[in-house]
């Protein structure tokens, strides 16, 4: 399998998805939305916009089974599966907000080995295969190079559907206000992500997370040169519901501050 191919061929279809969402935002209204869960919006765009892309990855890789936040599909048990999340950032697509994205990943196994990221509005495709770098409209990119936190800004999401643990939380993010360049919450994992492999910001963390919302845009950190982990280090951040993104040279130190601030 050429995974450069692959990639590239993938980046069509995810602004094909793009293109679909860029023109219904036009006079697109709350009355479309439905509720899946609390604070957990949908609507006919992310499903349309899974079913174009379901069928283009179909016979891209006919053999390849799905992960897809709408379910249009959910064959995971093959040797490649899509890992797609067809509007990341709907809350902020419903409310008229300009960031959200298309995300497509290929796993063999659990393994991720191409994952892209088309930011709908600024036009951006962020896409990277295993071994071969990543990339932002065909041009490399890369981390930051900044060594610490106090030089840093910092990406978060909030859980949606999790209070439980928002003392704690907060108080990290009071913590990281006090010290750094500092907070920023854009509304889509995918794009937290992609600006961090290209240097826009220098570490990302959430909790409460799926598969579609990390698997592409944690490999695009690690082929930029930047480090993925869960909160306690390891590498169960695809499917573990936790995901600790950085440059890689204020990994340790931002995990080690999370954790005395915040555990789960």
């Amino acid at each position: 399998m050429d995974l450069k191919e692959i990639a590239n061929a993938t980046c069509k279809i995810a602004k094909k998805a793009g293109a679909f969402i860029r023109k219904e935002k036009q006079g697109f209204s709350l009355a479309n939305v439905e509720l899946k869960g609390f604070n957990d919006l949908v609507s006919y765009v992310d499903k349309e916009a899974e079913k174009i892309i379901v069928s283009e990855l179909s016979t891209l890789l006919p053999q390849a089974g799905f992960i897809t936040e709408e379910g249009t599909e959910s064959d995971p048990n093959q040797e490649y599966t899509w890992i797609v999340d067809p509007l990341d950032g709907t809350t902020n697509f419903v409310h008229g907000i300009p960031i959200f994205a298309v995300s497509i990943a290929l796993a063999k196994g659990e393994k991720i080995v191409a994952g892209v990221v088309y930011e709908v509005n600024l036009d951006e495709c962020f896409y990277a295969y295993e071994g071969g770098g990543a990339f932002c409209n065909n041009d490399p990119i890369q981390v930051s190079f900044v060594r610490n936190i106090s030089e840093s800004l910092i990406a978060h999401g909030f859980p949606y559907d999790d209070g439980g643990k928002m003392g704690e939380y907060l108080q990290f993010l009071q913590h990281l206000l006090k010290n750094s360049h500092g907070l920023r919450r854009l509304g889509s994992a995918a794009v937290d992500l992609c600006y961090v492999a290209c240097g826009r910001a220098e570490g990302y963390f959430e909790y409460n997370l799926q598969s579609y919302d990390v698997a592409a845009g944690a490999l695009i950190v690690k082929e930029a040169g930047g480090k993925v982990s869960d909160f306690s280090g390891g590498d169960d951040f695809i499917f573990g519901g936790q995901i600790l993104s950085t440059n890689g040279s204020i990994h340790e130190e931002l995990r080690a501050s999370l954790n005395h601030y915040f555990t789960l």
